[in-house]
């Protein structure tokens, strides 16, 4: 199977690509790769991913190759790149202005040879920017193309602090975004404040899938919501489960409430069952 290196560009886009000359690097180099339109520079992030379909893609001629290590020329190239994208971002302003419609630029980003410019913005619903494409790659004279930002991705693009305190996921380690959903957040005991679980980006915490598995596995020795129990001669259902404290809600027809724990409830549904033993 083919090892193919992960690397990252400035705009955040992950690309798989090969070493054929197989040169000595290692994460968080840079290195100048081959594109779609020219050459552009990115960071090392994996030197060894083996994915079938990425075999699949190499076959078929679609994984590119690491041109070279970035050298002094290329950093050069770099920041001449950089202050030509500070100018983009005042002439977009300036021409966003003639059009009816409303866009935040976040970022201007071009390719460093030149031959493509993106610009993220950010804006509320679809919006048909097409006319408006054709008048940028008019004034910049080369491949342009908007990226209409999603909230997680401004989120990860500007950066801030959690609930918790620390970095957002997606700026610190996260490199790529999880699936999270509304079956997690019920999973988890945490369906009754949906504000309470997302993130300033306005989407489910990205913690719900990091701790889904842990949830799913204690899951497997509570009983289900809503299970029926006999305590102390009295009729009562499962409400909640407290899986961080091993105990279990419990409440009447007459919304009478008791709690305890999940030996006890298990030692109540062996005497209901009858068994001496609990259930293997």
């Amino acid at each position: 199977m083919q090892e193919f290196v992960e690397i990252v560009f400035r705009s955040d886009r992950l690309g798989y690509f090969v070493n054929n000359k197989n040169l000595e690097i290692s994460p968080d180099d840079e290195v100048v790769v081959k594109v779609e339109r020219g050459e552009d520079i990115g960071r090392i992030v994996n030197c060894a991913v083996e994915d079938p379909e990425l075999d699949i893609k190499y076959e078929q001629g679609e994984i590119e190759k690491i041109l070279r290590l970035a050298t002094p020329e290329d950093f050069k190239q770099l920041e001449a790149v950089q202050k030509k994208e500070e100018d983009a971002k005042r002439k977009f302003q300036e021409l966003v202005t003639k059009h009816p419609f409303e866009m935040k630029l976040l970022e201007a980003i071009y390719q460093l040879d030149g031959n493509k410019l993106t610009f993220f913005f950010s804006a509320d619903g679809r919006v048909d920017f097409r006319e408006f494409v054709r008048e940028l790659a008019t004034e910049f004279k080369t491949r342009i193309e908007l990226h209409q930002s999603s909230g997680r991705e401004d989120a990860k693009r500007l950066g801030g602090f959690g609930m918790c305190g620390k970095p957002y996921c997606c700026v610190s380690f996260l490199r790529k975004f999880n699936q999270v959903s509304i079956q997690m957040a019920k999973d988890q005991n945490l369906i009754s404040n949906l504000s309470k679980i997302s993130g300033p980006c306005g989407r489910l915490l990205c913690c719900l899938h990091f701790e889904e598995d842990f949830y799913l596995e204690k899951a497997e020795d509570f009983p289900e919501l809503d299970e029926e129990v006999n305590l102390k001669g009295t009729r009562m259902y499962v409400m909640k489960n407290d899986y961080y404290n091993n105990k279990i809600y419990l409440i009447t027809d007459d919304n009478l409430s008791e709690i305890i724990t999940l030996e006890d409830y298990k030692k109540l549904k062996i005497r209901e069952n009858g068994q001496a033993n609990p259930p293997a």
